[in-house]
């Protein structure tokens, strides 16, 4: 899997749908879990603030599609349950 790179241009976070966003922030744990020779020590950290970022942009927009699924059926959301099915 490529790792992102600073070289290309960056969307700023705020203009990223959940989607892209969480494809980035999955692509920048691969390139931090990944060989450390490939990702010097200043590189890592831009990418680690990157991700950040990211993380924070994706509790956003996912607290936000929270709202709206309230808006539509109520105050009351029933968590999903995964052994009942």
């Amino acid at each position: 899997m490529p790792k992102p790179s600073s070289k290309k241009t960056e969307k700023p976070v705020e203009e990223l749908s959940y989607e892209e966003a969480l494809i980035e922030l999955e692509e920048i744990v691969s390139a931090l879990e990944g060989d450390a020779s490939r990702n010097p020590l200043e590189e890592a950290i831009k990418l680690f603030e990157r991700g950040q970022a990211l993380a924070s942009r994706c509790g956003v927009l996912l607290e936000a599609a929270e709202l709206k699924v309230k808006q539509v059926v109520g105050d009351v959301v029933i968590p999903f349950d995964e052994e009942s099915e």
